[in-house]
């Protein structure tokens, strides 16, 4: 089982960056695909991007393409998004999530709790 805890949301203006942690629990998250999706007030929740267990193979939504990008530090059990010219449209709670068996879009077993992103224009 693992616990997930995200960390590094705040607000910050049009244009501007912020790196999203995700902090895991459990020795062997190692093995656990991630992804990151979003929801935005009155929106469903929305992929974001995936890793696979290695950080060999990456996938993003075509909205976040080119500007954010994954990667994990198996090490330190974290996930990090890492989000670059950031707009309006990008404000969301940011989740992180994991699986054992699937990655990329589709279900993930376990979720935080969320971070929240404000992005001002």
């Amino acid at each position: 089982q693992v616990r997930l805890v995200e960390s590094g949301g705040g607000l910050v203006q049009a244009g501007g960056s912020l790196r999203l942690s995700c902090a895991a629990s459990g020795r062997t998250f190692s093995t656990y695909f991630v992804a990151w999706f979003r929801q935005a007030p009155g929106r469903e929740r929305e992929f974001v991007a995936a890793i696979t267990w290695s950080g060999g193979n990456t996938d993003y939504a075509d909205s976040v393409k080119g500007r954010f990008t994954i990667s994990r530090d198996n090490a330190k059990n974290t996930v990090y998004l890492q989000m670059n010219s950031l707009t309006p449209e990008d404000t969301a709670v940011y989740y992180c999530a994991a699986d054992r068996t699937n990655w990329g879009r589709g279900s993930y077993d376990y979720w935080g709790q969320g971070t929240q992103v404000t992005v001002s224009s």
